[in-house]
C-alpha cells in the first residue's frame, strides 16, 4: 500500500492540544485493512519519527482526503518504500528505540559493541589532542606527529567499515582490493552527504558536512581530509603539513557519520557508557537536505476492537518486526 508523506499545517484530534503539529511537524500515514494511521515526526535535527503519538481512525473515503481534512497535509509525496521496511544496514528516520533499530539493520550486539570501543579509541584520542592544540584560525593548520597518528587512524577505520559495506552489499573489487572508486559508490545508498555534525565546545567553528563533496569523478581528491591522509600515510616527508587538526575532526567527524548510518545516531546520545558521554559532550548530528520520502515508516497492527472515532496516542506495542532488503550499490 501506499505510504504518504506530508507537512503538519493543524491539529484537529478532539481534546488535544491544538499546536501538535507545531512541535511535530512532519506526518506519515497508511491505511490498514481497518484504519488509517498517521505517525507524527520532527522537521529538524534527526528528523525522530517514533511510535509515541500515533493518531487513528476508521477508513472512510481516501487515504489523501484523510490526511487533508485531519492533519492540514501539505506538500503530499508518496514514500518510496512501503511500511516496514528498511535496508540493511542503512539507518533513517522512523527506527528509534534501541531493540528495533538492531533487528531492523540486521545488526548484532557484538558487531555493535566492536564498533563502540574503535569509535571509543578514536573519539578519546581526538578529545586528548584537543588539550593541546586549540581549534581556532591558527591551531586549525598545526600538524604534528600526533595529527599524523590520528588522521592515520581515523582514515583507516573509515575504510574498515567501508569494506563492511562493500561485503554486505556483495561487491567484489576489480582489482587487488577495493579504493575510493569502490567506496563513492556508498554516497547516495547511505545518504552520506545529508549528516552535518558540529563540535559543541566550538560553536564558532563551521559545521561539518564531510562527504558533501565526494565526487565519483575523483573519488580521492574530492575528500579533502581523505586525500590528505592518502599523502602523509605514503609520503611523510613531502606531505607532513598535510596532517593538519583540519583535517583530523573531518575524518573523525566522517567517523561519527559512518556509525550513525550503521547503528542509528540515537544510540550515541542515549545509550549508557563513556562513548555516549564523550559523543555528547564533543558532537552535535543533524541531517540536513534530506527527503522524507526515503525514511522508514513503521508497521502497526491495528488491534480488532480499536475504536473507530479520531484518537491518538503511543503505540510502541503494535509495531511489528521489520523487513529487511539487502544493500544495493
Amino acid at each position: 500500500m501506499t505510504v504518504l508523506v506530508y507537512k503538519n499545517t493543524k491539529t484537529t484530534i478532539p481534546a488535544w492540544v491544538s499546536t501538535i503539529h507545531v512541535q511535530n511537524p512532519r506526518g506519515v500515514a497508511y491505511e490498514t485493512p481497518t484504519h488509517f494511521v498517521h505517525l507524527y515526526g520532527h522537521g529538524e535535527g534527526l528528523w525522530i519519527l517514533s511510535t509515541g503519538l500515533v493518531a487513528t481512525e476508521k477508513k472512510v473515503g481516501s487515504l489523501r482526503d484523510w490526511v487533508e481534512r485531519v492533519f492540514g497535509a501539505e506538500d503530499v509525496k508518496s514514500s518510496v518504500r512501503p511500511e516496514g521496511l528498511t535496508v540493511r544496514g542503512v539507518w533513517r528516520p522512523g527506527l528509534y528505540y534501541f531493540e528495533e533499530t538492531a533487528q531492523g539493520l540486521g545488526i548484532s550486539e557484538q558487531e555493535q559493541r566492536s564498533a563502540e570501543q574503535a569509535l571509543r579509541l578514536l573519539v578519546e584520542r581526538f578529545d586528548e589532542l584537543l588539550l593541546y592544540i586549540e581549534p581556532d584560525a591558527h591551531g586549525l593548520k598545526a600538524y604534528s606527529h600526533k595529527t599524523r597518528e590520528l588522521l592515520i587512524l581515523a582514515c583507516t577505520e573509515l575504510e574498515n567499515t567501508w569494506k563492511h559495506y562493500m561485503r554486505i552489499a556483495g561487491v567484489t573489487s576489480l582489482g587487488n582490493q577495493f579504493n575510493t572508486n569502490d567506496y563513492v559508490k556508498l554516497l547516495g545508498p547511505l545518504f552520506l552527504a545529508e549528516y552535518e555534525i558540529r563540535l559543541r565546545p566550538y560553536s564558532s567553528l563551521p559545521t561539518l558536512t564531510p562527504f558533501s563533496t565526494w565526487n565519483p569523478s575523483a573519488p580521492t581528491q574530492s575528500l579533502a581530509w581523505y586525500d590528505a591522509y592518502n599523502k602523509t600515510k605514503h609520503d611523510r616527508d613531502q606531505h607532513f603539513d598535510k596532517a593538519t587538526l583540519e583535517n583530523c575532526i573531518a575524518a573523525v567527524a566522517a567517523n561519527v557519520v559512518m556509525f550513525a548510518v550503521r547503528f542509528g545516531p540515537v544510540t550515541l546520545y542515549e545509550s549508557r557508557g563513556t562513548l555516549a558521554t564523550l559523543v555528547n559532550h564533543l558532537f552535535g548530528i543533524e541531517l540536513r537536505n534530506c527527503a522524507p520520502e526515503t525514511f522508514y515508516t513503521p508497521l502497526l497492527a491495528v488491534p480488532s476492537g480499536t475504536r473507530d472515532d479520531l484518537i491518538c496516542g503511543g503505540r510502541k506495542d503494535w509495531v511489528q518486526p521489520w523487513a529487511i532488503q539487502p544493500l544495493v550499490l
